[in-house]
């Protein structure tokens, strides 16, 4: 992504407070006045006490009431809006397909259905339909067998509705094969995603599911089973010809139930098709021969037509969910339906910019969309044009109550769910947000306590740090509008940022008390405990038992992308988090808390998981304590065994100092777990054998280098027990920071 500098708040800045009288409505009662200039001064204080001060920030507010301007700080700056390109994108969807369209899949046969039911082929043609799941699959096989189907020679999936160019401009920055990476298809089921399940099995072994289960997939695992809950499972799926390749590696714990990972597929209409041809013959559908891609005949005719929901629902899944998938669908629906088959990106982009240039006033060359989903580097929007398109959207009431019912609730639903808690906010601001590294945003609607409606756009690049501080500076603003005619007003989100959490020092008894209570709720992995876990985490000013009630919420559901999110913010390697818990994982005799969590993320190759382990491993480098030590380098031997190459890319990342201190404690870790069997070895000498990027395979090298010495060095301390005493560099009772990062 390209880096800009930071610049001060008050640098560039053009806020409504001192704007001409001329520039806004008519003016406004004298109450409303006073509301108004509160509202702005609250605005101001939050700008300048929030991570927001030190970041390039675009922010524009108007009132939907009265037109006028309550506040602007670099409105007309091009910057990467992330995730909120979909509210571009589902308006411009909205207004060219309408409301009530529908997506329709033909399953058709040539020439004709015969009474006994047995054709050659069973064709499927689509058109792009994105919500297609295998329970609605399901259903169409039944509707097939009730209209006759009885035997299949093979089946043709027709996906040329589409043109052939899986992904847009933007995903080629990132080679992942992560569910929000699916490519498109004009044919596509479950989000062109796989969820893949591992469970302890008999005799140490585990057991992979696939979900839905097909030939289309080969299962390469290595995983195994035993005791302890420590979960280390890192699932990768590559294209293997025409199938996809599912390879497991790690261990799951005995006592836990299944675990399951979601990953994209490469080829969307073979995983159609594989997946069709299983539920047929579930249903007593004979399918005697292959799947493969072709075209329909003209002869064909039509057995079934299945048709999704109505496209104000397909909105609700894009925008409060924030689905890359579906952003990239519609764009290339839009291009095939107005533009003509086959769809692609470069002809939905246009119908997208002529919405903008004709209904909303954007003309093209005034920002940059290159895909439709926000991802990555490759879009530029301003806050005004965001806002401009919000304000245009609200006016066109025909389409405005779909487009608001899209976004995300503020303490409600989507990804707003868990955000704006205890705020005016809640149930009244309506948003789409917008997360990418050094990037976050947040535009859309709030309703203020005193009844008027705004529009506002928030953009952040560029930001130092994690992305917590930051996400909180954006909700304050939206609060503060929010509280806008209420009895304490828009000074109450400002007065909230000084509660910031409070160490209570020489209170580690009560603490190791508490925090031992919210652990065996964490162990319990009862999904029924999220709300209790979730008021207590907002409610509670310790950072360390905060922290480990992120942890129990992350492990009541692995799976829920905002709990992850929670202890990824709340986790940090510093004496008030980390050195605390080491001092009551002493008290109560088991591992640090949070530890295990983290390293379970990293394991499964979480890059911001990654970063916070090095910082970890730095922190108890030179905190001189031995079992801390320890549980680290034992981390560390079993994130290198699932992701090695993330590792790798992780530790090149690092300062010099977590560089050095994490190789010390792998080096101990690949020792503990086998020394030269670990498969750590292989993949780091291949990587320094046949990598593609020269830089990355020279440090490989180095790395190879670095950790064979290392090792010898664990070896011998493994054979002598020797004192560990803390670096030289460490300050006794000098209290450790972590070090930040962009996006972290």
């Amino acid at each position: 992504m390209q880096v800009f500098r930071a610049r001060p708040f008050w640098a560039a800045t053009a806020i409504a407070l001192w704007l001409p009288s001329a520039t806004l409505a008519a003016s406004p009662s004298t109450p409303k006045k006073a509301e108004r200039e509160a509202l702005k001064n609250a605005l101001v204080q939050v700008m300048q006490r929030t991570a927001l001060k030190s970041s390039r920030v675009g922010v524009h507010m108007q009132s939907l009431d009265d037109g006028s301007v309550v506040f602007s700080h670099n409105a007309d700056e091009l910057l990467n809006p992330a995730s909120n390109v979909k509210l571009v994108t589902s308006s411009a969807a909205l207004v060219a397909l309408g409301p009530e369209f529908r997506y329709e899949t033909e399953f058709l046969v040539e020439p004709e259905l015969p009474a006994d039911g047995k054709v050659k082929t069973l064709y499927v043609r689509g058109k792009g339909d994105p919500t297609i799941t295998t329970e609605r699959l399901y259903g169409i096989t039944s509707e097939l067998l009730h209209a006759g189907l009885r035997e299949v020679q093979e089946i043709v999936v027709d996906d040329s509705w589409f043109d052939p160019e899986r992904t847009p401009p933007g995903y080629d920055q990132e080679d992942s094969d992560r569910a929000y990476m699916a490519p498109t298809g004009a044919v596509s089921l479950n989000w062109n995603a796989v969820a893949v399940y591992v469970r302890a099995g008999t005799g140490g072994k585990a057991v992979v599911d696939m979900e839905p289960p097909s030939d289309f997939f080969v299962v390469d695992s290595s995983v195994t089973s035993g005791p302890g809950r420590a979960r280390r499972v890192s699932v990768k799926s590559d294209a293997l010809g025409d199938r996809q390749k599912i390879i497991v590696k790690g261990q799951v714990p005995d006592e836990r139930g299944a675990v399951s990972v979601w990953k994209k597929i490469d080829s969307p209409p073979l995983y159609f098709g594989g997946t069709l041809k299983q539920l047929l013959i579930s249903r007593g559908v004979k399918v005697k021969g292959k799947v493969k891609q072709g075209l329909t005949p003209s002869r064909a005719r039509v057995v079934y037509v299945a048709q999704s929901d109505t496209f104000d629902i397909v909105l609700k899944r894009l925008n409060k969910l924030s689905s890359n998938f579906v952003a990239e669908m519609l764009l290339k629906t839009m291009g095939a339906e107005l533009r003509g088959a086959p769809g692609s990106f470069a002809k939905g982009v246009d119908v997208v910019e002529e919405f903008l240039e004709r209904d909303v006033g954007l003309p093209r060359g005034t920002y940059v969309m290159k895909n439709g989903s926000g991802l990555n580097d490759a879009n530029r929007f301003s806050a005004a044009q965001m806002n401009r398109l919000l304000r245009h959207m609200y006016e066109r009431f025909p389409l405005a109550p779909e487009y608001l019912s899209s976004l995300g609730i503020a303490g409600k639903d989507g990804t707003l769910k868990y955000r704006f808690d205890g705020t005016d906010a809640v149930g009244r601001l309506r948003a789409k947000t917008g997360t990418l590294e050094g990037v976050s945003a947040l535009s859309g609607y709030v309703q203020s306590a005193g009844g008027e409606k705004f529009s506002f756009s928030i953009m952040v690049n560029d930001y130092a740090g994690r992305a917590g501080p930051v996400v909180a500076g954006m909700d304050a603003l939206g609060a503060a509008v929010a509280a806008t005619g209420s009895s304490l007003g828009p000074g109450t989100a400002v007065a909230a940022l000084g509660e910031g959490p409070k160490v209570v020092a020489g209170a580690t008894a009560d603490v190791a008390n508490r925090i031992k209570t919210y652990l065996e709720l964490g162990k319990q992995r009862d999904q029924r405990n999220i709300g209790f876990l979730r008021t207590a985490w907002r409610s509670e000013r310790d950072p360390a038992v905060r922290a480990v009630l992120a942890e129990s919420l992350y492990q009541s559901n692995p799976h829920d992308y905002l709990g992850t999110r929670t202890l990824l913010d709340s986790y940090s390697a510093g004496d008030d988090v980390y050195g605390r818990l080491r001092q009551v994982a002493h008290t109560l005799e088991v591992g640090v808390p949070g530890v295990s969590s983290m390293v379970e993320l990293a394991a499964g190759g979480n890059t911001e998981a990654l970063a916070r382990v090095m910082e970890l491993c730095r922190a108890s480098a030179l905190s001189g304590d031995v079992e801390a030590q320890g549980e680290m380098a034992s981390g560390m031997g079993e994130v290198a065994r699932t992701a090695p190459q993330e590792l790798v890319a992780t530790l090149r990342a690092s300062s010099p100092a977590e560089r050095d201190a994490a190789t010390t404690l792998l080096a101990r870790g690949l020792v503990r777990n086998g020394d030269t069997e670990h498969p750590f070895w292989k993949s780091l000498r291949k990587l320094g054998a046949t990598g593609t990027d020269p830089q990355v395979a020279s440090f490989a090298k180095g790395l190879d280098t670095t950790l064979t010495t290392k090792s010898a060095e664990a070896r011998a301390m493994k054979a002598q027990p020797v004192e560990v005493i803390a670096p030289a560099s460490a300050t006794p009772g000098a209290p450790t920071t972590a070090e930040s990062r962009p996006g972290g």
